[in-house]
């Protein structure tokens, strides 16, 4: 369905071939209007000024400014410009940071014309788009936040000593409280993440951004 205004959308890629051939498929269509094709970031930022876009289609791994740092000085200089991020990487960390930063969708660059366009609409429209192979990536990370919201500040607290390699003594004795109380809480911790082993709650807590890998 035709849009009475036309959707502007700025492309930006430092791959000159995927950058004219994402400006010659979305030129097929009326109701998206191609403002502009940056082969960086900053360059996109000054068409942004002028351009105006509604949406930014934008490739992650640029250099320079790679796209994740782009979306906060598009987010400060373009509030009203809809990111959506283009990437080869399905990478858990690449997805969540664009989300946390502000983008409105994520998409991979295997994807069908049609799911960009669709990304495109509803995006612009105010909506989220993440392709398929991202939307699960998203749901695991998402079933795992549930699970760390439900520990305790208590749980918490542990999870992170015993991820940085403390042992009971060491994590009795930084809490203050007895090695017998951190070895229930560990017990407590593994039943409610569904973890067996130590070293699955260190990959935990590094996969969930609780600590650095």
């Amino acid at each position: 369905m035709s849009a009475p205004n036309p959707i502007k959308v700025l492309l930006v890629d430092n791959h000159p071939l995927v950058l004219d051939g994402l400006k010659a498929i979305l030129e097929t269509y009326d109701h998206i209007n191609v403002v502009g094709a940056a082969a960086g970031a900053r360059t996109a930022l000054d068409i942004a000024r002028n351009a105006a876009p509604d949406v930014v289609l934008m490739d992650i791994n640029m250099p320079e400014l790679n796209g994740l740092d782009a979306i906060e000085l598009f987010k400060e200089q373009s509030p009203a410009t809809k990111l959506l991020m283009l990437s080869m990487h399905d990478s858990r960390e690449y997805i969540s940071t664009s989300v946390m930063y502000g983008a409105s969708g994520y998409i991979l660059k295997d994807v069908s014309t049609e799911e960009i366009i669709e990304a495109i609409e509803t995006v612009a429209a105010g909506g989220r788009f993440f392709s398929t192979g991202v939307s699960d990536v998203l749901l695991e990370r998402g079933d795992k936040a549930q699970k760390t919201k439900a520990l305790t500040t208590r749980e918490q607290a542990i999870l992170l000593l015993i991820a940085a390699g403390k042992s009971n003594k060491d994590v009795a004795g930084t809490l203050d409280i007895s090695a017998r109380t951190v070895e229930t809480h560990r017990k407590n911790i593994k039943k409610k993440l569904g973890i067996a082993t130590t070293a699955g709650l260190t990959r935990y807590a590094i996969e969930n951004g609780l600590i650095g890998g």
